[in-house]
C-alpha cells in the first residue's frame, strides 16, 4: 500500500459524491447564535444571539435523509459482500426509525393543523414525506430483487408458506403450537376491549373477521400482538431443509395459522403493522426535584408517545389502512405500505444467524495502539510525551488498560470519569468499582439524558453509587458530552495527573466499529484544565480561565467563530488561510456564515461531514471556495478534527462536540489542542488528509444541494481500507 500523504497545505485533490437536500431559506425559528467576537467569559455560558445567516441554507431533516441515501449506496454496491449488504439495510432502517422517532413529530403536528408558515408546515412534511417514501421504496425494491434472489444463489432462503414443503409446513405448525401460540393475545375489539396500546415499533397484526363472536356479537376487528422476545427468523431444521439454510420470519409463521387464533370466524383480512412513535424525551429539569425518577417514570411512557408513523403490508386494504390512521391520529402520507417485513432493522438478526464468513467482510482484530510499548508502564510512557490512539484501527483495550493500570497502582489516590454512552460491557464499570473498593475516590458524571442510553446510564449511576463511588449527573439544562477521564496520582510530595480525552464513548463495543482518536496526556495545563471542569459539574461554581481546554458552552463557540475569522482575514491579507474540519454534522447556522465569509475572503475550505450539513458548496459567488464531502465505509466515521492555517501558523484540535448549535450552547463539550508537531502530522495524515484523498468511498455536495459519488475506480482506495492497511503493518503476525 502507497504511504498516505503528507501534504499540509498544498491544494488537496477532491473527488466527487451525491445526494439530494434541497436548498431551503434558513428557517425563521433557528435556534439562537453567537455572533462572531461577541464575548463569553469563564463567568457565564455563552450568551444566545442573532446572526444574519447567507440567503439560504440547506435543510437540515432533508440532509438526515440524504446521508440515509449515502448509506442505502452500501446495500446497492455489488463490491460489499452480500451479508454485509443485508446489515447496511437493516443500519438504513434504523437509522430511518431514529429520524422518526426525533424529527418528525413538528412535521405531523403541523400537517395535523393545516400549518401554512413557519419552519414545520403542510408543505415541510409533504416535502419529507416524499423523500422518505422513495428511500423505503428502495429499500424494499433492492431487498427483493437484488438481495433476496443473491442470498438465495447463496442457498440461503427465507420461506414463505406458500413455498414450504408439506413436511416444512408440519415442521413449521408444530414450532408455532409450541413457541409462538402460548404467547400470543388475540385481542377483539369492542366497546370493553377498546383499541390496545401499541408499543412504538412493535410488530402486530390488525384482523377482519366474518360471522359472530361466543356472544353472538359481529366485532369484526382484532388485534395480535407479536412478543418482542420471539425471533424475528428461526432455521429449519437439516431434517427437513436439508440442502441449504432456510428460515421462516415469525410474522410468516403467525400469518399461516391466523384462523387458529379465531375458532369459528373467517379471517376475511389481514396485515401486518407498525408504529413508530415520538420517543424524544422531554423533561423541564428546572421544575424537578429528582431527574433521575421523573426519566425512569419517562422511559415507561416513551413507547407510547405520540405515533408518526404507520407501516403495514403492501397488500393491507383500504379498510384495514384506514382504519388505523384513524386510531393513530395520522394523515395520510404518514402510512408506508412495505412490500416485505414491515420491520428490516430485524435483518441484523439473520446475518448473524447465517454461518458463512465468505459473505462478511474479512474480521478486522486490531491490536494494541502501537504508540503504546508492549509491558512497560502507561503512565510511565506518558512522562515522556502524549499518546495518541486511532480507533477501530488501534484497539480501545489501550483505554482500559489505562484506567486498569490506574486501579491497580496503589499511588493513585483518585479516578475522574465521564459517562454517557457506554453500552452493555462491564468492563469499565468492574474497572470502576474495583478501584473504589481499592479505596480510591472515584467520581463519575453520568449522563442521565443521553438519547436511547437514560435508562442503562441510571443503572450505571446505581450501580456505582451502591459501593460508595460519587455520582453526579452534571449540569441542570445542559448535557455532559466531553469524554474524560483523569487519573490522580502520588508521585513524591507531589500529586501528579494522567488524563484520556476522546472524540468517542467509553463504549467498547462502539468503538470496534466508530473511527474516534483517543488522546492520553500528562500534560499539565490539559489535566489541569480537565480537573477544573469535573469540580465544575459537580460543585457548578465558575469554570476557571483554561490554559489549554475550549470548553462549551462558555467558550468553544466563541473561540470557533473567532479561528474561522482569523483564517479568513490572513487569506483575505494574502497569507494564506486554511481550514480543514472532520464531524459528524454541521448545522450551526452562525459557523456555517462564519465560513462563506472566510471563504470569500480567500481562504480555502475543506469541510469532510458524515452526516447533515447546511452549508451548501461551491455555490458562485458564495462559497467558491468551500468543498463539503462525506466519507461512508465500513466504520462510522465519528472523530472531530478541525485544523486551522493562518500563514505560516497551524493549529488542530480534537473535539467531543459537532458544529451544531446543540453541542455549542446546550452541551458540556471540550475541546483541545495537539501541540506535539509529530502527533499533528500524524492526524493530519490519517484523518484529513487520507479523507481529502479518498476516491472510492466518498461523496462530494453539490451546489444543488445533492450530493455526487466518487467515480469508484478499480484501483481507487477509500481511507478506511487505506488505515487498515497501514495498521495491519503493525499487528504482529501468527
Amino acid at each position: 500500500m502507497p504511504p498516505l500523504p503528507t501534504e499540509k497545505n498544498g491544494t488537496m485533490s477532491h473527488v466527487s459524491v451525491t445526494l439530494s437536500a434541497p436548498v431551503t431559506e434558513a428557517a425563521s425559528d433557528a435556534p439562537g447564535l453567537v455572533k462572531s467576537g461577541q464575548d463569553a467569559s469563564a463567568d457565564g455560558p455563552a450568551a444566545e444571539a442573532c446572526v444574519r445567516p447567507p440567503t439560504r441554507f440547506l435543510d437540515r431533516d432533508h440532509s438526515i435523509l440524504a446521508f440515509n441515501e449515502r448509506v442505502f449506496d452500501w446495500v446497492a454496491r455489488k463490491d460489499v459482500p452480500l451479508l454485509e449488504r443485508l446489515r447496511f439495510l437493516s443500519i438504513v432502517s434504523s437509522n430511518l426509525d431514529e429520524f422518526f422517532e426525533v424529527r418528525a413529530e413538528p412535521h405531523i403536528t403541523a400537517a395535523r393543523n393545516g400549518e401554512t408558515k413557519g419552519a414545520y408546515t403542510v408543505a415541510s412534511f409533504g416535502a419529507l414525506a416524499i423523500k422518505a417514501h422513495d428511500l423505503v421504496e428502495r429499500q424494499y425494491a433492492l431487498y427483493n430483487e437484488a438481495l433476496i434472489p443473491a442470498l438465495a444463489k447463496k442457498g440461503i432462503h427465507i420461506v414463505s408458506h406458500g413455498d414450504r414443503t408439506a413436511a416444512q409446513r408440519r415442521w413449521v405448525h408444530d414450532y408455532f403450537v409450541r413457541e409462538v401460540r402460548p404467547l400470543l393475545v388475540p385481542v377483539g375489539l369492542d366497546p370493553a376491549h377498546p383499541f390496545p396500546q401499541v408499543a412504538n415499533k412493535s410488530l402486530n397484526f390488525i384482523v377482519r373477521l366474518k360471522g359472530r363472536d361466543a356472544f353472538g356479537r359481529e366485532n369484526e376487528i382484532a388485534i395480535v400482538r407479536v412478543p418482542r422476545l420471539l425471533p424475528r427468523f428461526t432455521r429449519m431444521p437439516a431434517s427437513v431443509a436439508p440442502k441449504s439454510m432456510q428460515f421462516v420470519s415469525v410474522s410468516s409463521v403467525i400469518r399461516a395459522h391466523l384462523e387458529d387464533l379465531f375458532p369459528g370466524r373467517e379471517v376475511t383480512q389481514f396485515s401486518q403493522f407498525r408504529v413508530t412513535r415520538h420517543s424524544d424525551l422531554a423533561v423541564d429539569e428546572e421544575d424537578v426535584r429528582n431527574l433521575r425518577m421523573v426519566l425512569r417514570q419517562g422511559l415507561q411512557q416513551r413507547n407510547y408517545g405520540q405515533a408518526v408513523r404507520l407501516e403495514v403490508s403492501a397488500g393491507c386494504s383500504e379498510y384495514l389502512s384506514d382504519f388505523l390512521l384513524k386510531q393513530f391520529e395520522l394523515p395520510e402520507a404518514a402510512l408506508y405500505r412495505v412490500h416485505g417485513p414491515v420491520n428490516l432493522v430485524r435483518l441484523a438478526q439473520l446475518v448473524d444467524l447465517v454461518a458463512a464468513p465468505s459473505l462478511l467482510f474479512p474480521p478486522w482484530r486490531p491490536d494494541r495502539p502501537h504508540l503504546l510499548q508492549q509491558g512497560v508502564s502507561i503512565l510511565e510512557q506518558l512522562r515522556q510525551g502524549d499518546v495518541v490512539m486511532h480507533q477501530p484501527f488501534e484497539s480501545f483495550d489501550g483505554v482500559l488498560a489505562f484506567l486498569r493500570e490506574a486501579v491497580h497502582d496503589p499511588q493513585v489516590v483518585a479516578i475522574k470519569q465521564t459517562i454517557y454512552r457506554t453500552g452493555s460491557d462491564q468492563q469499565m464499570l468492574d474497572l470502576l468499582r474495583e478501584a473504589v473498593r481499592r479505596g480510591k475516590e472515584v467520581m463519575a458524571v453520568v449522563e442521565l439524558k443521553a438519547r436511547f442510553d437514560e435508562e442503562a446510564n441510571i443503572n450505571w449511576a446505581e450501580a456505582l453509587e451502591s459501593v460508595g463511588a460519587q455520582v453526579v449527573f452534571g449540569v441542570v439544562g445542559l448535557k455532559t458530552h466531553a469524554k474524560m477521564l483523569l487519573v490522580t496520582r502520588r508521585e513524591g510530595r507531589h500529586m501528579v495527573r494522567y488524563g484520556h480525552l476522546s472524540t468517542g464513548n467509553y463504549n467498547p463495543r462502539t468503538a470496534r466499529l466508530y473511527t474516534d482518536l483517543s488522546y492520553l496526556t500528562a500534560d499539565a495545563d490539559t489535566t489541569a484544565d480537565m480537573d477544573s471542569v469535573f469540580n465544575h459539574l459537580a460543585s457548578q461554581n465558575r469554570l476557571p480561565r483554561m490554559r489549554r481546554l475550549l470548553v462549551a458552552p462558555f467558550h468553544l463557540h466563541r473561540r470557533t467563530l473567532e479561528k474561522i475569522e482569523q483564517v479568513g482575514l490572513a487569506a483575505e491579507r494574502g497569507e494564506g488561510g486554511r481550514i480543514v474540519a472532520k464531524m459528524n454534522a454541521l448545522t450551526d447556522e452562525a459557523i456555517a456564515h462564519a465560513l462563506v465569509l472566510a471563504g470569500q475572503r480567500g481562504a480555502r475550505i475543506d469541510l469532510i461531514v458524515r452526516g447533515a450539513c447546511i452549508l451548501p458548496a461551491q455555490v458562485p459567488g458564495m462559497t467558491d471556495n468551500i468543498r463539503v464531502r462525506s466519507i461512508i465505509g465500513r466504520f462510522l466515521e465519528h472523530s472531530r478534527v478541525f485544523y486551522f492555517g493562518c500563514g505560516t501558523e497551524e493549529e488542530l484540535y480534537l473535539s467531543s462536540a459537532d458544529w451544531m448549535n446543540r453541542n455549542m450552547l446546550r452541551r458540556v463539550e471540550v475541546s483541545w489542542p495537539i501541540t506535539d508537531p509529530g502527533l499533528r502530522q500524524h492526524i493530519i495524515d490519517e484523518c484529513l488528509l487520507a479523507y481529502l484523498h479518498d476516491d472510492r468511498d466518498a461523496w462530494e455536495l453539490q451546489p444543488d444541494g445533492t450530493y455526487s459519488p466518487a467515480e469508484k475506480p478499480v484501483t481507487g482506495t477509500g481511507a478506511q481500507n487505506a488505515l487498515m492497511s497501514r495498521y495491519a503493518l503493525f499487528t504482529p503476525k501468527g
